[in-house]
């Protein structure tokens, strides 16, 4: 969420920096720190994230606050150059710090150095095994403060995330209806909400998906917004649509609002494009959605399709090995000028005015490979609109648009023994669906852009080639530049994509909270404004003289 939030705040005049990120994901860490330099990325677990944030205000109080304690220069112990005894270790320096872990117990932890050791033999060690050096600990932390590693409260201007509620799934048989917070695997959305009272930051933006508004009565979403309340925060919810903001792409999703009684609560930014909302938010939260009244007329932008998106990409095949190639070809619509512009011209402050060495390549232009099965079948698949399994031989539709076999076709296999026609795509969803190697095309909307590029059940195969969509089209339809690189084995790749805010409506959301950060209010007490016409202008970059120089540092805190 911080690359749009970023990129909107610096449209509004607002040079919103991301100091801080914590991920469970180590792919998506990687990646974050790749596309954020400057940012302290955490990789672990949120509950973990805050007892580490409580114990480092300690350490911080004994070594930095207290009298004796001398913050203007790092301490330094006197050499000591006597050669080492066998199984004798010296602690050269300390790297990390983090508390608990995969295989630590709970407690603080920091990565040793060792002396006359290499990188390799780092280890982790409990603070309480480190007793005998106090002074590489006083000088660990003196430096930790200096360089800000980690939040403390009152020093976080905003935290935004989106706290995964798993429990609340419908693949989840044994969900808790009376209380869901009961779950374990809805507790992020509690850790998520500890941070904020515990970090006190100016501002929340929470994000999340409709299903918190559905499941028991919107339980969550109830808790998340009552939570807030009680910490004193000004608070509003809303659900907004991705296409509605310049994106091929339905995607409804919550975003929950929060700001101190001091500050002006942020506004929903109106929609941009003609895309019609359809659907998906249950009846006691309707008037929540981020859209026109139903008497307004509003001049907007046509809404996307999938060719306005990716049809200036290259073409590849399932095999298409290399992570960075050419574009060897010129953009041809305006989302393609937009999407390939440098993140100078994006009002991209995160690597400062250092270069990435891959500005104006193509990134992450691969599909998923699919085995030879999964392949064979997609080369079978027609290359027309609206083709998917049903189009393969021995396969007809009977009554009430449900699948059934051809007796007059003898069924096809193929050089594997293995049915060209798979029995789990008759069979799903009762028959009826036709997801199954279904083949998008260029005039359409696509639903929302998932975790899973695998065309067993859903439609993902390119509208012209025998592959299913790359990670790179992927995130177009999610509204990524092209300089955003991802991370990571392929399947992680596409699901770091997919678990994404949209970053056109992060972005919208960003150029909402620089103007409330800066004080801006509209008259009246309505909770919508309109962009100005140049949020939406291609390559706009008047706000670049706008911005300040120095900025104001923002904390994140993510948890995918």
């Amino acid at each position: 969420m911080s690359t749009g939030l970023c990129l909107g705040s610096a449209l509004a005049g607002l040079k919103l920096e991301t100091k801080w990120a914590v991920d469970l994901n180590s792919f998506a860490c990687k990646s974050l720190k790749y596309n954020h330099p400057k940012t302290e990325v955490r990789n672990e677990k949120a509950e973990d994230f805050l007892a580490l944030l409580k114990e480092w205000a300690i350490l911080c109080d004994k070594y930095v606050h207290s009298n004796d304690s001398d913050v203007a220069e790092p301490v330094e112990e006197e050499e000591d150059d006597e050669p080492l005894g066998k199984d004798e270790f010296v602690v050269e320096k300390l790297l990390e710090i983090c508390y608990g872990g995969t295989g630590r117990k709970n407690g603080i932890h920091f990565k040793v150095q060792w002396k006359g050791y290499g990188p390799e033999e780092d280890t982790w060690e409990p603070i309480e095994n480190l007793s005998d050096c106090p002074l590489k600990i006083k000088e660990f932390v003196q430096e930790g403060y200096r360089r800000n590693i980690l939040p403390q409260p009152g020093q976080v201007d905003v935290i935004c995330g989106g706290p995964p509620c798993q429990g609340i799934s419908g693949f989840n048989r044994f969900r808790n209806r009376d209380n869901p917070l009961e779950d374990e695997k809805n507790q992020q959305m509690v850790t998520y909400m500890d941070i904020v009272s515990y970090l006190q930051p100016k501002f929340v933006l929470m994000e999340n998906v409709v299903d918190i508004l559905k499941f028991a009565d919107g339980y969550l979403g109830r808790y998340a917004l009552s939570r807030l309340v009680s910490l004193n925060y000004q608070a509003r919810l809303g659900m907004m649509v991705a296409g509605c903001y310049g994106l091929p792409q339905f995607r409804m999703r919550v975003f929950l609002w929060g700001a101190l009684p001091t500050m002006v609560l942020p506004k929903y930014p109106l929609p941009t494009h003609d895309v019609v909302v359809r659907g998906g938010a249950p009846n006691a939260f309707s008037q929540s959605i981020v859209a026109y009244d139903e008497t307004q007329r509003p001049t907007l932008k046509k809404a996307l399709l999938l060719g306005d998106a990716i049809s200036d990409l290259p073409k590849v095949d399932n095999y298409q090995p290399h992570e960075v190639i050419e574009y060897g070809g010129q953009p041809k619509t305006d989302f393609q000028r937009y999407i390939r512009l440098s993140r100078k011209d994006m009002l991209d402050y995160s690597f400062g005015d250092a270069t990435c060495p891959e500005e104006g390549k193509l990134l992450d232009h691969q599909p998923l490979r699919l085995n030879q099965d999964d392949y064979d079948r997609v080369q079978q698949i027609p290359i027309k609109k609206g083709a998917n399994f049903r189009d393969l031989p021995g396969v007809k539709v009977g009554a009430n648009n449900i699948v059934e076999w051809d007796p007059e076709v003898e069924r096809v296999y193929l050089k594997s023994g293995k049915p060209l026609v798979p029995d789990y795509a008759m069979s799903f969803i009762k028959g009826r669906s036709p997801k199954p190697f279904g083949r998008l095309w260029w005039d359409e909307t696509v639903p929302t852009v998932v975790t899973r590029a695998e065309p067993h059940n859903q439609i993902i195969l390119h509208p012209n080639q025998g592959r299913v969509l790359t990670v790179r089209e992927n995130a177009r339809l999610q509204g990524f530049p092209d300089y955003y690189r991802m991370y990571g084995p392929m399947k992680e790749k596409y699901i770091q994509v997919g678990n994404a805010v949209a970053v056109p409506v992060a972005r919208a959301l960003g150029y909402s909270l620089g103007r409330a950060y800066q004080g801006e209010v509209d008259a009246g007490y309505d909770a919508l404004f309109v962009l100005p016409d140049s949020f939406t202008n291609i390559g706009q970059t008047g706000a670049r003289a706008r911005a300040s120089s120095v900025g104001t540092p923002a904390g994140e805190v993510v948890e995918q």
